[in-house]
């Protein structure tokens, strides 16, 4: 099992980023897949997920609307749109799988984990 995030650059604040996730060993149509975010110092926190069903579910409630998670199913890569960047948005970004569905959606729970790409907004 492979997990290879990418996409992580440094970007003004107010811009956008598409973050990808390519993954290996096992497939989309099993398993859900999503995005946690680490900033230094901070916890680490669920940002989004796509379930093997399609089923979305976003867990910042303060931001709904500026991330996008989607998938290719054939291609095995999942992605994470993030639009009008801020200075608070600046993390390591992770993508993870569980098997079906986002629930629970915490780290521990995740199957498979990937090692990140980073990610810098200026002001």
């Amino acid at each position: 099992v492979k997990i290879v995030e990418s996409g992580g650059a440094s970007v003004q604040s107010g811009g956008s980023l598409r973050l990808s996730c390519a993954v290996s060993g096992f497939s989309f149509y099993h398993y859900a897949v999503g995005w946690f975010r680490q900033a230094p110092g901070r916890e680490r926190e669920a940002v989004a997920c796509i379930s093997s069903k399609d089923e979305v579910t976003y867990f910042l409630d303060s931001e709904k609307g500026r991330f996008t998670i989607f998938k290719d199913k054939p291609k095995n890569t999942a992605f994470l749109q993030v639009d009008t960047l801020k200075p608070e948005d600046a993390a390591e970004y992770h993508c993870a799988a569980r098997f079906l569905s986002c629930s629970p959606f915490t780290w521990d729970d995740m199957e498979f984990r990937g090692t990140g790409t980073l990610v810098n907004v200026s002001s």
